[in-house]
């Protein structure tokens, strides 16, 4: 399979810029994921590769085969050989399963002998082999995003496009269909690019991630380095949950910083190396970031003595989710969501603390 290149790629629709420069590439075998939230540029991103957008400037290539070079090519989506799965499906409902797995054989003109051996195989692959004689509307929605999923590759593509596959699914269905489409894209190689606005799918089923926003790239990692090393605020806020606290910095003598939020007495220490530029400059207004479950809950018999940025904060509500309790908590003049794995009877107040090395600072909006 070819890497997937997009170099100064660009598109506008009137004077709405979709788009603005985009460079990208997927590498060989890799799913890569497209997310970001809704009218930030990744449907349109995903349908300019497959040749349904012509985008303003830019190129687009497949390994060598260069299938967009501003106006000068433009291949037609039918010539690119990509496997597309869509938001809706779009099965077609008069026919069977079989028949609708069968239709891009079809128009290609191959042999009823094989196109009846291929289309075995691929409803082997995704495990509806024993339903090629029914109808969609006899099917699960699970059953028939595999069935688009098998018609996309019927006949194999240099590249498979999901755009949302799994929205129409309920909770439990598309946390089985993802683990799933993850372990047939591995067992297949077949280079993916994905579409979501899912943080979830992102994380759990991609090589790398970029975080798109307004059109623009605002990081692109593993999810590892997404969720745990954002670029920017933006990034950290967009994945997972996370709290953001707005201070001064004073720059410290032994590589940290004090951070003054309003309403706390004393100072937070930051390392100067968890963000900022490596930690140059900073000093002034910035952001710090933590995520809740990187916040220590002690007893209320104290924190440990080495213990650092240890506050008591007043907690607002509490709540049960399953895995986890949530608190909610005032920290000076913010909020502070604050997760643990155990309940925790503390009255109205927790001592909590917040450790260094699970501290990121940015500079101000």
């Amino acid at each position: 399979m070819p890497d997937l290149t997009l170099t100064k790629v660009a598109k506008s629709f009137g004077v709405n810029v979709v788009l603005h420069d985009l460079d990208l590439r997927v590498r060989d075998g890799e799913l890569f994921t497209l997310l970001g939230p809704s009218g930030c540029g990744k449907s349109t991103t995903l349908w300019s590769i497959a040749g349904l957008h012509s985008p303003d400037r830019g190129t687009i290539t497949f390994g060598d085969r260069v299938v967009f070079d501003g106006g000068r090519i433009d291949v037609a989506p039918e010539r690119r050989n990509c496997g597309v799965v869509f938001q809706s499906y779009a099965v077609w409902p008069h026919l069977s399963v079989h028949d609708n797995v069968a239709y891009p054989l079809k128009l290609r003109k191959e042999k009823r002998s094989a196109r009846a051996a291929r289309v075995r195989e691929v409803l082997e692959l995704v495990e509806l082999d024993r339903l090629e004689h029914r109808y969609p509307h006899e099917l699960s929605g699970g059953q028939q995003q595999r069935v688009a999923l098998a018609r996309a590759l019927a006949h194999p593509p240099d590249l498979l496009l999901l755009d949302e596959p799994f929205s129409n699914l309920d909770a439990k269905l598309r946390e089985r269909a993802r683990e799933w489409l993850r372990a047939l894209q591995q067992r297949i190689g077949v280079t993916t690019v994905f579409v979501t606005h899912d943080q979830h799918e992102a994380l759990s089923m991609s090589d790398r991630i970029m975080v798109m926003d307004q059109g623009r790239v605002r990081q692109i990692g593993t999810p590892e380095e997404i969720y745990q090393e954002p670029a920017d605020v933006f990034v950290a806020d967009f994945v997972g949950t996370v709290n953001v606290l707005a201070g001064r910095a004073v720059p410290g003598a032994d590589g940290t910083a004090r951070v003054w939020l309003d309403g706390l007495g004393l100072p937070l220490v930051v390392p100067t190396g968890a963000g900022l530029d490596g930690g140059a400059g900073i000093d002034g207004y910035v952001r710090l970031t933590v995520r809740p479950e990187r916040i220590v809950v002690h007893p209320p018999s104290g924190a440990p003595a080495d213990a650092v940025n240890v506050v008591t904060v007043k907690v607002r509500s509490r709540a049960f989710l399953g895995d986890h309790y949530r608190y909610v908590a005032d920290l000076g003049e913010r909020e502070l969501v604050v997760r643990t794995l155990s309940p925790v009877d503390h009255g109205s107040e927790l001592t909590v603390e917040l450790p260094p090395d699970a501290i990121r600072i940015f500079g101000p909006a």
